[in-house]
């Protein structure tokens, strides 16, 4: 196949309205607007989100809670996923990121204690849960803050 014999499947795609050419057409004469009112006008209609004058939903509803900018999201890393490496090898941001077990190091990498080591590595990452230090080192592992 090439890229001149492509064809759009059958429906896809829609011929665009063709305004003003005639009472024939089914759009002639005022195109699908109608007969005179705001939105027959040049420029005319009403912004998003109006509603004629009554109170907008947006400003209906209550507000709630806030963003908090200074927020830091680490990306996160089970130690039972840290069997994948082989004995005494050094992980890495770059190393996990490498393997597919973070999409993105985000503002760092945090080491959770879920599940059991039995590989003794030297893990570097830029946070540690107590657990995960207890269970790296019980392993016979170091743990390196970056």
């Amino acid at each position: 196949m090439k890229l001149h014999e492509l064809k759009y499947t059958e429906g896809a795609r829609r011929s665009t309205k063709r305004l003003g050419r005639g009472n024939g057409s089914g759009l002639g004469k005022t195109s699908g607007k109608g007969h005179k009112g705001q939105n027959a006008r040049s420029g005319g209609g009403v912004r998003l989100g109006f509603e004629g004058g009554q109170t907008p939903l947006a400003r209906r509803l209550p507000k709630r809670g806030f963003t908090n900018f200074t927020r830091k999201e680490y990306a996160i890393v089970n130690v039972e996923l840290l069997n994948k490496f082989e004995n005494g090898v050094v992980v890495t941001p770059e190393l996990l990121v490498e393997m597919g077990m973070v999409k993105k190091v985000l503002n760092g990498i945090k080491i959770l204690g879920e599940g059991e080591l039995e590989k003794a590595l030297t893990v570097k990452a830029h946070k540690f849960s107590k657990s995960a230090v207890e269970v790296i080192e019980k392993a016979g592992g170091k743990v390196e803050v970056i």
